[in-house]
Formats: C-alpha cells, sequence, structure tokens
C-alpha cells in the first residue's frame, strides 16, 4: 500500500553542469556536508555547494552553487569518488588509479600519495585501526582473486593487507575485520583478520549486477535471487525479512526505517519493518542511488536528484488518515531511533490514543482498548463523544489538535441504534476496568459520574454495585440522571452514600408505601428494617420505627434486637424507652424481651417477671379464640415451661397467681417447684396430668447441681405419692414399679423395702433389686479399695519416719547450741539434715534459724 514517503527535489541540472555539451555524462557522485562532488565519464570533477531551503508553505527545494572544477589529466572517465573529512582529502578512481585531492581546491597532493591496481573501492566506516587521522581503504585489486586493504593518511598511503578470495570479487563492502563480497557466483563473508569465511547464498553475476552495501555495524544488503534484498550479518545469519524489490535492482540505499531502491524505470521504497513496498516514483534513466549521511541522492547520466523524506510524523498521521493503523503503529515504533526520547514518547502516546479511536470507530473494541491504554488515554476524551455523560461542573477541553474526527457518538454511528447500545457497553466495560487505576487519577468523578449514567440508562446490575462501593459520583449531576430514570432505590443509595440518610429512608418508604413505582428490590422493606438497625442516628431510628413495626411485628422488631453489640451493650437505646414503644405490638414486644433475656441474658426481674406474663397472656388469649392455633399455642406453651424452669429472676408468686384458675397444670407444677413446694407440684403431675414420665423429669430437672441426698429426696416424694394408701389406682402402682426398676440408683433400698407393700412380689422389683444389690457391692468395693490406699499411703510414710531417724545422736553436756553457743540443759533438741544440733525454742526462732548454716535452710529436723 502506497506511501509518501519521499519526495523527489531536484539538486543540479544539465545546463549547469555541462551546459550544452551532451556527451558529458555524471559517473559517480560524492557528498560530504553541503559538499557535493561529481565525476564525469570525460575525467573531470564538479564541486557545488548545496543549500536546502524550506518555503512558508513546508517545501522543500535545493540551491547548488558550482564552487569549481578539475580536469584530473586522463583520457578516463571518474569511476568513483569518496571523501575522508577527517583529511579533507576526496578519493578519486580513475583509470585504476585512486588519487588523493584536496576536497576543496581539487589539488592532487604534493607527494603524489596514489593506489594503483584498484577496479573498485571502499571506505572502512568501522575502522580497527583507532587512528582518528587516517581512513581504511578496501579495493578490489586487478590482480585476479585478490583484495586489499590499505591507510590512507593525509599526504601517503600504507598497504596492509593483502587477501586471496575463492573466486574473483565483483563488488565489496567492509565493517571492521568483515569483508562482505560479492564473487562471481555467491556471496561471502571474510575475516581479513583470521581468514576465516561463511558463504552466504549464491548468485549469477553474469545474469544480474551485484549490490553489496553496509547498513549498520556488522550488517549489509545484499541482492539476493527471486528479486530480494537481503540482510545478512558478520556471523552469516539474517536478523530481519527480505524486502522484495525487481529483478533488475541497479541500486539501493538506506534511510531508516526504509530500503530504497533503483531500476530501468522506478525508484521503490520498501519498509525495513514490515517489508512491505510504499512507494513507487517513476524515474527514468536513473544510473546512480547512494544515501550520504541519511541523504538519498540519485542521479542519471545528465542530472542530479536528492530524495527528501517527509517527516515520519507526516507519514504516521498520513496512515492513521487513511485507518490503516498497524502500517502506522509500526513507522512509529520504528521512529524511535530517528527521533528524541521525551519527544518519541509523546509522539507515540498520541499516535497510540489515535490509533485507539480509528479502532473504536470500527468497533474494534478490545484492539481500541489495548490502544487507549497504552496510549494513556485521558479517558475523559472517550466520555466526551458521549452526549450528557460529563458533569456539567467539568472543566474537560478536548486535545488540539483533536485525537479523531468525530463530534460525538451520533456522528460516529450515524444513528445506528445498535452501533450506539455496543459503544455504550464498551464504554461501561472499559470505565469500570480503569476507574481504581492510575488512569482514573485526577478525574474520579468524572468517571464514576459517567458511569453511573451509563448503569442507569442501561438499567444495569452493576449500577447498585457502585453506589455501596466506594465511588466518586457528583451527587447534583447523578441524582438528577437516577431521578430521570425512575432508579429511585438507587437514588437512595446514592443519598445514603453521601451521609443524606433521612433522604434515602423517605425515597425507599414511598417506594413500600406504593408512592412511586421501583420493582428493583421485592425485599424493600427487609432492607429498610436492616438498614435502620445498623443506623447510627437514633431519631431516623425513632422516626420511622412506628411504619415498620405497623408494616409487619415481628420483623419491624428487628431494628431493635439486632443492633450491634457494642451499641446494645452501651445501652444507646434504653430498653425501657423501646418496651414502652412496643407495647402496641405485642408479638415485637415479646421477640424484643426474648432478645433481652435469652440472648442478651440480661439478669432484671421486671424483664423476666415481664416475659412470663405475655406468654401467659397470649397462650390464655390463644385458648380462649375459636380458631384452631394449636401449632402457635404449643410452641407459646414449650416457651413459657422453658422460661420457667431455666430462670429464678421472675416474681414466682405473681406468675401462680395469674394461672390459678387455668387448665395450665405443668407451668403451676413448675412454679410450685420453684417454690420448693415439691409434694404440691408431684400430686399435679400425677393426680391431674397422670403424666408420669413428667413427674420423673421434674425430680431430675429440680435435683440437677444438687446433691445426692436431695435427689433422692424428690424421687422418694415421687414414690410416695404413687403409694399413697389412699388411692388404689393400679396405673399408680405400675408407675411406682417402673419408677423403681428406671431409678434404682435414686434410691434407699432399705428405705423403699419399708414402703413397698408386702404383696409385691420379688419378680415384680427384680431389676430394683439387682440394682441396688451392684450398687451396695459397688459401694462396699469401692470403700474398700479407698481403705487399701489409705492404708498403704499410711504405711509409706511410716517408712519415711523411719528412714528419717536414721542413726543414734550422742548429746552430752558438752555440746553446744550451733545457735546461741551454750550447752544442752535437757534431752530435747533439733537436729538438722546437716547434722547441726540446736535448742529446740533456737529452732522456733525462723529468723535465727537462717545463720546457723548455709545448708541449713531446710526445715526438716530430727530430734
Amino acid at each position: 500500500m502506497s506511501v509518501k514517503a519521499f519526495k523527489l527535489v531536484s539538486a543540479v541540472e544539465q545546463e549547469m553542469l555541462m551546459g550544452d555539451k551532451n556527451h558529458i555524462n555524471i559517473e559517480c557522485i560524492e557528498c560530504c556536508g553541503k559538499n557535493l562532488y561529481i565525476g564525469t565519464n570525460d575525467c573531470f570533477i564538479y564541486h557545488f555547494m548545496l543549500d536546502e531551503k524550506v518555503s512558508t508553505s513546508g517545501k522543500i527545494t535545493f540551491a547548488a552553487t558550482k564552487q569549481l572544477h578539475k580536469y584530473l589529466g586522463f583520457k578516463k572517465p571518474v569511476s568513483e569518488l569518496k571523501a575522508a573529512s577527517a583529511l579533507t582529502r576526496l578519493l578519486v578512481l580513475c583509470d585504476n588509479t585512486i588519487t588523493l585531492v584536496n576536497m576543496m581546491n581539487l589539488e592532487p597532493v604534493p607527494t603524489g600519495a596514489r593506489i594503483k591496481g584498484a577496479v573498485t573501492f571502499t571506505l572502512n566506516e568501522n575502522p580497527v585501526s583507532g587512528d582518528p587521522f587516517c581512513v581504511e581503504v578496501c579495493i578490489i585489486s586487478v590482480k585476479r582473486r585478490t583484495i586489499q586493504m590499505f591507510m590512507v593518511f593525509e599526504d601517503r598511503v600504507q598497504i596492509v593487507k593483502e587477501v586471496v578470495t575463492p573466486e574473483q570479487p565483483c563488488a565489496v563492502a567492509v565493517d571492521g575485520y568483515y569483508l562482505c563480497l560479492a564473487l562471481t557466483t555467491q556471496y561471502i563473508i571474510l575475516n581479513y583478520n583470521t581468514g576465516i569465511s561463511q558463504d552466504l547464498f549464491p548468485y549469477c553475476s553474469d545474469e544480474k549486477r551485484p549490490i553489496v552495501k553496509r547498513i549498520g555495524r556488522q550488517e549489509f544488503l545484499l541482492a539476493g535471487p527471486g528479486g530480494l534484498g537481503m540482510f545478512a550479518t558478520v556471523d552469516g545469519i539474517s536478523q530481519r525479512a527480505p524486502v522484495h524489490w525487481s529483478e533488475n535492482v541497479i541500486g539501493a540505499a538506506l534511510c531508516f526505517p526504509y530500503v530504497v531502491a533503483l531500476d530501468e524505470d522506478f525508484i521503490t521504497v520498501h519498509s525495513m519493518l514490515d517489508q512491505q513496498q510504499k512507494q513507487t516514483l517513476p524515474f527514468k534513466e536513473g544510473h546512480i542511488l547512494q544515501d550520504f549521511e541519511g541523504k538519498v541522492i540519485v542521479a542519471t547520466n545528465k542530472g542530479v536528484y536528492i530524495l527528501v523524506p517527509l517527516p515520519l510524523e507526516k507519514q504516521i498521521q498520513d496512515l492513521l488518515a487513511s485507518h490503516r493503523v498497524e502500517e502506522a503503529l509500526v513507522l512509529a515504533k520504528g521512529a524511535r531511533r530517528n527521533i528524541p526520547k521525551e519527544k518519541f514518547q509523546v509522539m507515540y502516546k498520541r499516535i497510540l490514543q489515535q490509533a485507539g479511536f480509528i479502532q473504536f470507530a470500527q468497533l474494534q473494541f478490545l484492539e481500541a482498548k489495548e490502544l487507549f491504554r497504552s496510549g494513556q488515554l485521558d479517558v475523559r476524551e472517550l466520555i466526551s463523544l458521549y452526549p450528557f455523560l460529563l458533569p456539567t461542573s467539568s472543566s474537560f477541553i478536548r486535545s488540539h489538535p483533536p485525537l479523531h474526527e468525530y463530534a460525538d457518538l451520533n456522528q460516529l454511528t450515524q444513528g445506528d441504534q445498535e452501533k450506539m447500545i455496543k459503544c455504550k457497553r464498551f464504554l461501561m466495560s472499559y470505565l469500570n476496568e480503569v476507574r481504581s487505576t492510575e488512569v482514573a487519577n485526577g478525574y474520579k468523578e468524572d468517571i464514576d459520574t459517567a458511569l453511573l449514567k451509563l448503569y442507569a440508562e442501561a438499567n444495569h446490575e452493576s449500577l447498585l454495585d457502585l453506589l455501596v462501593s466506594e465511588n466518586f459520583c457528583l451527587l447534583t449531576d447523578s441524582a438528577a440522571w437516577l431521578e430521570k430514570h425512575k432508579k429511585y432505590f438507587a437514588l437512595g443509595l446514592l443519598y445514603h452514600y453521601n451521609g443524606q440518610d433521612a433522604a434515602a429512608l423517605q425515597l425507599w418508604v414511598q417506594i413500600v408505601d406504593g408512592d412511586i413505582e421501583d420493582s428493583t428490590r421485592s425485599d424493600l422493606y427487609e432492607y429498610v428494617v436492616d438498614f435502620l438497625t445498623f443506623c447510627s442516628d437514633q431519631d431516623l431510628v425513632w422516626k420511622y420505627s412506628e411504619w415498620v413495626l405497623q408494616k409487619n411485628e415481628e420483623v419491624g422488631v428487628q431494628i431493635f434486637t439486632k443492633r450491634p453489640l457494642e451499641e446494645q451493650e452501651k445501652n444507646n437505646i434504653n430498653p425501657d424507652d423501646i418496651i414502652s414503644c412496643l407495647n402496641k405490638y405485642p408479638k415485637a414486644l415479646i421477640k424484643y424481651l426474648e432478645h433481652l433475656v435469652l440472648e442478651r441474658k440480661i439478669e432484671k426481674e421486671k424483664y423476666h417477671t415481664h416475659l412470663a406474663a405475655l406468654y401467659l397472656e397470649a397462650i390464655l388469649k390463644l385458648k380462649s379464640g375459636t380458631t384452631d392455633n394449636c401449632v402457635e399455642t404449643i410452641e407459646l406453651l414449650l416457651k413459657l415451661r422453658s422460661l420457667l424452669q431455666k430462670s429464678d429472676l421472675y416474681r414466682i408468686h405473681f406468675i401462680l397467681d395469674k394461672i390459678r384458675g387455668t387448665d395450665l397444670h405443668m407451668e403451676s407444677a413448675i412454679l410450685y417447684g420453684k417454690l420448693e413446694e415439691h409434694e404440691k407440684a408431684l400430686h399435679i403431675l400425677v393426680h391431674e396430668l397422670k403424666d408420669f414420665r413428667a413427674a420423673e423429669e421434674y425430680c431430675i430437672w429440680n435435683s440437677e447441681n444438687r446433691d445426692l441426698q436431695y435427689r433422692r429426696r424428690l424421687f422418694h416424694m415421687l414414690l410416695s405419692v404413687y403409694l399413697n394408701p389412699d388411692t388404689s389406682d393400679c396405673a399408680l402402682v405400675m408407675a411406682a414399679v417402673d419408677l423403681l426398676n428406671n431409678h434404682a440408683a435414686e434410691f434407699d433400698a432399705a428405705l423403699v423395702l419399708q414402703l413397698v407393700p408386702d404383696s409385691w412380689s420379688v419378680q415384680l422389683l427384680s431389676p430394683f433389686l439387682a440394682g441396688a444389690v451392684r450398687q451396695s457391692i459397688h459401694t462396699k468395693r469401692m470403700t474398700q479399695v479407698a481403705l487399701g490406699l489409705a492404708q498403704a499411703e499410711n504405711l509409706i510414710y511410716k517408712y519415711e519416719k523411719v528412714k528419717h531417724k536414721g542413726t543414734p545422736i550422742l548429746l552430752s553436756d558438752k555440746k553446744v547450741c550451733q545457735v546461741c553457743q551454750n550447752p544442752f540443759c535437757e534431752p530435747a533438741f533439733v537436729r538438722y539434715p546437716n547434722g547441726g544440733m540446736v535448742h529446740t525454742h533456737c529452732a522456733a526462732n525462723r529468723h535465727l534459724n537462717s545463720n546457723v548454716t548455709p545448708h541449713s535452710s531446710s526445715s526438716s529436723s530430727e530430734t
């Protein structure tokens, strides 16, 4: 695909060079700075000064001023010219002789230094000598298969090396010690210092003109087979893909990132970056193409022209204007080496951004996103394409010159709604990704506000996620947009995030009451309850407490029961105030008191008594009703019984008075148990309820955490109730038998045998008797074991005492107390483990005891 990379500008026209002498032809050229040298077929050298001129429109022209010309005195054409600016010398090849002439006056050096027998020559642009005042010259000698290396000084030459080649060389380029040679049938790399050669690839010199050109350090460009321009390093490998040029290429030049090739009819420009042919310029009768320090010069027999490169930035912009994004990016990357680093970074970022908008306009969103990221796009450039998304307070102004040609999304999509939707989805995704990165720094408000508007417009589920997480949505713009799209629940979240909880609750209550429509949450009532539960503004909690309780007592009470534990422990809201508020809502009141008593375990009599009374009232109300609420009644009964059994804080007599006259016998029994009136309790359970199992459980739970005697007393009471001589119920007899047989360990067998009627058979009580005997034997054996252990322990103590008595101790009136140093007047004494003896009254003084000896601190003694 074509790119206008170069413009062909005339430098030296025929009239300036030769006037009307048509027989004069240009044979070679050399350019060094502004100095242009031309060698002709009539053995003349012409020296011109080139001045580059740039018009106000940016057009470049060259004005050539002839300085002088010099005839060399041969009748042969000037074959080659090479300038050695460090020596102010021009090397001229004519008639197989290289002559040194002065660059300014074109006079040969006075010493007459020259190199004879040269077919062609080249300079080593990567010299190995290190001498700044000489140049290294490589020639193809007239001798067969011979290459010679010379060092050329200001006024003399010196041969350095002569190398024999496998075949006759046709062309040569040199880099350091490496020669790249076009032989008769192939190209090779030859190290003239070591003599090691490396074959590259074959070609036929009879069919085509070889090209060997050094293009960089240790790299060459060669005319290969099949119309390929091949790149080769001194190691014999290619690090670049070849370029495709004409089969009949005459010359080649390098102007990075382009390779310029010349054939009989055209100049072609090829990219080294993507190997594509970028430009074709018609050019007839051209036979010279060379580059000099980045300046590409081409010549016919009669005139000299310069290929002026267009600025790379303009080339890139032309490519972008043609929507050739990949080529533009490749060229931009390749331009890095020709542009200062800081300038390149600024330019390259802008190019990436432009390329991103081109891909965006073509709906290539993945590619666009990557380009925007790499180019560090100010995301507001993208947001500004979408009408009304930027906040009204935003001060953003689009880049100038603009990054794209579109006024807004409507122009870009040409009103296509499907494309518009796709573009909005892309922006949603892109903004969501960049909002938490460095890209958003400095304008997070613009990004989040735009994202909120997109979510609201598209009814996107992420709208709520945005509002409940950290965000920078601007309240004024966002609120108006949400209201416009009837997103009232989301608007409430926005108010809440901005600290306006009262406004948020007002909206949500209106939605629940049906004053405004918003179906975002079907459980909005529960959400409001949860919100109030964790709301720290007590005024708001009280304000809406009546509303939530009227809607649903059991759910609404959660605003008090599920408040944060720390807040409840501090009693920020007084429980008594809450109870006063809940008096109109009995179910809610029960729930709240359960929370205080059972969950928070507050040990206050009034709460326990109140809860028990409420249970009782609710049960009696249900029992008196006409409807069947059996499940609810049973549930309340179980709760009441559990409270009565486990709590010791309620007023027993108060509750008992309320129960009297009702059929709540089990509850009465529990209350009598709390009053230690167990006989009344057991009488109710056995004779009124006839619930023998409940009677047994009564004995068990009432004796929890009590001693064995108390437990046995309860079971004996129950047995006495069963065996009351005033009743002759067979069921009671069987209950008594079962009680004894199932709880044998809970009874004193001797007392039981005194209570049971004589008419009972042994077989009837066999489980009880077996258990009683087993328990008696077990008790006896355990007592014997304990006795044996005690006797063994006593024996150990006796042994220790005997051991401590040790050998006899002799005491005489000559022995003195080691504490008071007085003799012993009576046989009583104290002996320490170290053998020291003291008076008993001295040993009693523990303060003195410590001074007897360092080893006498033990309290053991022998007397």
